[in-house]
């Protein structure tokens, strides 16, 4: 798989998507170590939480993770700045505003995908978060292309405009509607039809700004061909069921050698004994390694041993090397029978 991107290659970003409950910390580095140049995002975290909740936690970062961006959710311009000031002052590299979540939660709260609807709102919040970081920090807003049933590329450009006029120079664009009524988080990430190419268009009519396509986008080829229209693409659910994906993307747009998924797993050994030593327990991490043999002789079982072994008490560094030898056993056994 090649790229062909239409700019250049310092320019492109491949990032993958902030996920509730999933793209902790520990998540992060794993995906870095599979993607160095990669943009990685924290989960969404409410400006309130950030404020006046436990920080350590929410804004828990390992170094080796930047170039990291912190997601925030929220609609209140004056908290959103604040949030934005305390997570730079942690080391985020980037702000993002989240305007794309469809959930209860979310719009009850008056923020996320609601936001589509309130362009000056947003842009009165991106100018907020502007002013409280560096400079060199950016504050980026990732949106939908529209809610329920909205059906007007004019509009959609109308909320980019007025956003961009506040200083948002990135846009991702989860390219389909957010369907705030009917429909729960998870269908709302199916069941509205795909529109990449408003994505494309935006870029063309609008070349000054990033643009960064996110939804649908399920194996490397897909993405390479997004990079004909646009800066960038993020993945989603595709970078965490199947996380080989996001190394491969990376040594194909990027350079650098492929290793293999035994070598790259072995590669965290340090970090995983670091955790453990902190009290860490082993299944906070390997919860995120589960897809990394995905298709692969020996997967399942590689994912029953630490589904199985990986939650109990003292468990350690033998538990993956268990799981390795599962891939290892089920390969000899496929060459055996050729």
């Amino acid at each position: 798989m090649t790229a062909s991107p239409a700019i250049a290659p310092d320019q492109l970003r491949l990032s993958v998507a902030p996920m509730m409950d999933w793209t902790d910390s520990a998540c992060r580095v794993f995906h870095r170590l599979l993607a160095p140049h990669a943009r990685l995002y924290s989960e969404m975290v409410h400006a309130n939480a950030v404020i006046h909740g436990d920080r350590a936690r929410l804004l828990a970062m390992d170094p080796v993770e930047h170039p990291v961006a912190l997601q925030l959710g929220g609609s209140e311009p004056a908290l959103l700045a604040e949030a934005a000031r305390i997570g730079v002052a942690h080391g985020f590299d980037e702000v993002n505003l989240n305007c794309g979540c469809p959930s209860d939660r979310v719009q009850a709260g008056r923020f996320g995908a609601c936001l589509m609807r309130e362009p000056a709102l947003v842009a009165d919040s991106v100018a907020e978060m502007i002013a409280a970081v560096p400079e060199d920090v950016p504050v980026t807003v990732k949106c939908r292309l529209g809610v329920d049933d909205d059906d007007d590329f004019g509009r959609f450009m109308g909320f980019i405009d007025t956003v961009a006029a506040a200083g948002c120079r990135m846009f991702v664009v989860h390219a389909r509607n957010a369907w705030l009524k009917g429909l729960s988080p998870k269908e709302n990430r199916t069941v509205p039809p795909l529109r990449h190419d408003w994505a494309h268009a935006l870029k063309r009519e609008r070349p000054q700004l990033q643009v960064i396509v996110n939804g649908g986008i399920a194996d490397a080829d897909a993405a390479g061909a997004h990079l004909a229209h646009v800066d960038g693409v993020m993945l989603g659910r595709a970078a965490y069921h199947d996380p080989y994906l996001l190394h491969r993307m990376d040594v194909a747009w990027f350079g650098g050698v492929l290793r293999s998924r035994a070598d790259l797993l072995r590669a965290l050994r340090p970090y995983v004994e670091r955790q453990l030593a902190a009290g860490v327990p082993l299944k906070h991490i390997t919860r995120h390694l589960l897809g990394l043999f995905l298709g692969q002789p020996g997967g399942r079982g590689f994912r029953q041993v630490l589904s199985e072994q990986a939650h109990r008490p003292g468990a350690g560094w033998e538990v993956l090397e268990q799981a390795l030898a599962r891939t290892t056993d089920a390969v000899v056994g496929v060459a055996s029978q050729g």
